[in-house]
């Protein structure tokens, strides 16, 4: 197999039924999640097997899942069909909700950090928030944007700060609260704030 194509050397990319210039907000999507996945990847590569046999099955499904949002994104022909399906989401809501559980409970923001592979997932956590950013421009210039791959990324960003904070308890690390936080993250403030 030959990696070199010579067929993108004036600056333009083929997409599944078109081609593009490489600055197109459609390439800018999918490359953006093709950063996140690089971020993921590193993260399994810092994670202990034994402790983290759970997290290594997630986090492999979710490389696939990027792959297929990629690929949702880099379609543009007539008769496409969505790769990523709503179970996606809902698995990680599911997911969220487990470590959200595991960890010890949140009040106030915290640093990005603590041992490796969590800072790495911090990184993909915010590089999945660019790349949401990103198709939300998209997808108003795109009638038939994949709305389930929006869903998803967000979801996403939200589960990797679940993850992160799961990791570094297990690792025995605690987070650093930012110091000039208020307690955002009380229940008590939300009940409150409902009630106004």
């Amino acid at each position: 197999m030959q990696l070199y194509t010579r067929t993108g050397d004036k600056g333009q990319t083929s997409l599944i039924g078109g081609r593009v210039d490489k600055d197109d907000i459609r390439v800018e999507a999918y490359g953006t999640l093709d950063e996140v996945n690089s971020f993921v990847g590193q993260a399994v590569s810092e994670l202990d097997v034994e402790r983290f046999q759970d997290v290594l099955q997630d986090l492999e499904m979710i490389q696939h899942e990027l792959f297929d949002c990629g690929g949702d994104l880099s379609n543009v022909s007539k008769h496409r069909k969505i790769k990523l399906q709503p179970q996606s989401v809902k698995t990680l809501e599911e997911k969220i909700d487990r470590f959200t559980k595991e960890a010890p409970p949140l009040e106030k923001f915290i640093l990005p950090g603590g041992v490796k592979a969590s800072s790495s997932i911090h990184i993909a956590r915010t590089v999945t928030r660019r790349a949401e950013r990103i198709m939300v421009s998209l997808s108003k210039t795109d009638e038939d944007f994949p709305i389930v791959t929006l869903q998803y990324i967000n979801r996403l960003s939200d589960y990797f700060f679940a993850l992160a904070r799961v990791i570094n308890y297990r690792c025995n690390v605690k987070d650093v609260e930012y110091i000039r936080s208020a307690n955002v993250f009380s229940t008590g403030k939300v009940q409150k704030k409902n009630e106004k």
